[in-house]
């Protein structure tokens, strides 16, 4: 009788979680999970950008100053 019990708990049990994955592949839910993850890499892709434009443009700076590139060249050609 154990033995049946245990079986019968098993089988709902795995029917259930059959049943959560498949609807976990509903089109409607793939979709939307894809366009939030499209969403997020795209916000992670712009900050990225952003932080290696400002890095750059300050690096520049500090080269420019360093090597005297920002005053004019008055030397004859």
């Amino acid at each position: 009788m154990i033995r049946r019990l245990f079986y019968l708990s098993l089988g709902a049990f795995l029917a259930l979680w059959v049943v959560r994955r498949l609807q976990a592949l509903h089109p409607e839910h793939v979709a939307r999970r894809t366009a939030a993850g499209a969403a997020g890499m795209l916000q992670r892709v712009r900050d990225f950008t952003s932080d290696a434009l400002g890095e750059a443009a300050a690096r520049e700076t500090e080269l420019r100053a360093r090597f005297g590139l920002d005053q004019a060249e008055d030397t004859p050609r």
